[in-house]
């Protein structure tokens, strides 16, 4: 039976029978915030195309990890970029590179902080592509053996997860091998298991320095016209060992979300990405949208989507307004 007998609008009726009903929850705890760690000293640079987001040195990070700290945000993510690049990336399995000095300093002086490291090499080539290159396309399985160096140098400083984002074939079966191999069976892999190439990532290029010096990333990366083929590759890097699984971006691909939710019981994370933190902070900046109520509604819809954690830039915005 439907109208009259059933009125869907007596469950909308005031704030607490909205706050009953409610089917979807956003938390302080579903998020992980990015973080931009540049080698250097008493840098802090404001990414021009990413508002109130920033590149820091090491010893200007305390002014960042305080607030993330003291908003009860439990995990961060790392970016590293470093001064030194080469054909190969070897800066990045370097122990006394950037990445592996911020997880120490972060795990000696922020315990309750929960460190991811992104696990990637487009920050750390002179080419800008994220392997190792031969006749310019990306070789997958020499890309792996580097993959394996950074990953255990992350673990050697302390990282309590890894991030693997470069959509290299195998990566996650390689990594923990690596991983195991050197006694750190305990470090879970939380895979960019389904990445596709997309235009939102510019604001990020920007920020990591990363935008490759020539060609695009749509040879390793996912085409955006596929969605069966992300569940291919979900299923693949579960059967690998990947403990948690990842949809980046976010906005364009809720129904690549909500597809893995429904096929797969694992964790699932989405990363809001730079393109679409920026696209909000514009139209703030311009007074054409309530900033905060579309930072909370863009955020719900990820949730509401299947997403079990949020990777976003607005991790501080949406905190304080959960802590309103």
């Amino acid at each position: 039976m439907a109208f009259p007998i059933h009125r869907a609008r007596r469950l909308r009726k005031n704030e607490n029978i909205r706050r009953l009903v409610r089917e979807t929850s956003l938390s302080v705890d579903d998020l992980i915030y990015p973080i931009f760690v540049e080698e250097g000293k008493n840098i802090k640079v404001e990414i021009p195309s990413m508002p109130n987001i920033y590149r820091y040195s090491l010893d200007r990070l305390d002014e960042e990890l305080e607030e993330v700290a003291k908003l009860n945000i439990p995990a961060v993510i790392l970016f590293g970029v470093p001064k030194h690049k080469d054909d190969i990336g070897s800066e990045s399995w370097n122990d006394e590179g950037i990445i592996q000095k911020t997880v120490r300093y972060i795990k000696k002086n922020y315990p309750q902080l929960y460190v991811i490291t992104d696990v990637c090499f487009c920050e750390y080539t002179s080419h800008g592509h994220c392997g190792v290159l031969k006749e310019f396309d990306v070789d997958n399985d020499e890309t792996l053996e580097n993959l394996k160096k950074q990953v255990v140098s992350h673990a050697k400083a302390g990282a309590d997860m890894v991030a693997p984002s470069g959509m290299m074939d195998g990566m996650v079966k390689a990594i923990r091998e690596a991983l195991d191999n050197a006694g750190y069976k305990d470090i879970p892999i939380m895979s960019y298991s389904a990445k596709f190439a997309s235009s939102y990532y510019g604001p990020f290029r920007d920020a990591a320095g990363s935008a490759p010096a020539f060609g695009d990333r749509r040879s390793y990366q996912m085409d955006f016209h596929n969605s069966r083929e992300a569940l291919k590759e979900v299923e693949f890097d579960i059967e690998e060992g990947a403990d948690i699984v990842m949809v980046k971006p976010a906005l364009a691909y809720l129904d690549i979300i909500s597809k893995i939710r429904d096929n797969f019981n694992i964790p699932v994370a989405a990363y809001n990405v730079s393109g679409e933190y920026s696209i909000i902070k514009a139209g703030e900046k311009m007074g054409w949208i309530d900033g905060d109520k579309v930072i909370y509604e863009t955020l719900v819809s990820i949730k509401r989507a299947g997403a079990d954690i949020i990777i976003t830039y607005f991790a501080k915005d949406i905190a304080k307004i959960l802590n309103r």
